[in-house]
């Protein structure tokens, strides 16, 4: 299933990536509450992720970077709002320079990431961003952030494909 639309909404500035799976509400949070986890999908796959800290909590940080196909190591961090494990995800997301702080050069996006069980039985995760003006809107587009963000997301079936796979069988 994975992805299953992406809207962008200029005028109230957001960008959504929406996608359903066949697992639980638990399962999806998992993706992103455990670190291991999260590195194997949060990149798209020409950006494999790195997670280097994990506090995941309200007022904790997660500091990660990818690994570029040319050796460029872009960073980045969430700065976590708001938890309601499984179903609420609220952070503040922006690139950090080399030292891990923010780059000024690159805006603030903040994310809302919601999960909920859908009647179909299958789970609907929703990550909607938005951008603090039109221009950075523009700017994150240019540097790839829909496709980048539908290629990741994309990975997650993968991963829950593994989950009923027997271990032997790997």
């Amino acid at each position: 299933m994975t992805v299953t639309a992406v809207e962008k909404n200029v005028e109230a500035l957001t960008m959504t990536v929406a996608a359903e799976f066949d697992a639980t509400p638990e399962r999806i949070w998992q993706l992103w509450a455990d670190p291991r986890q999260l590195e194997r999908w949060w990149g798209p796959p020409s950006y494999p992720a790195t997670v280097d800290a994990h506090d995941f909590r309200p007022g904790g940080r997660v500091a990660y970077h990818m690994t570029g196909p040319e050796g460029d190591v872009p960073q980045g961090y969430w700065e976590i709002v708001e938890l309601d494990p499984p179903r609420l995800l609220v952070f503040r997301d922006g690139l950090a320079d080399e030292n891990g702080s923010a780059d000024p050069d690159f805006p603030i996006t903040s994310a809302r990431v919601t999960i909920e069980r859908v009647a179909s039985g299958l789970t609907r995760m929703s990550i909607e961003n938005h951008f603090p003006s039109r221009e950075a809107l523009d700017q994150m587009m240019a540097m790839g952030m829909e496709e980048g963000m539908t290629q990741a997301v994309g990975q997650i079936d993968g991963m829950l494909a593994e989950d009923a796979t027997p271990a032997g069988a790997r």
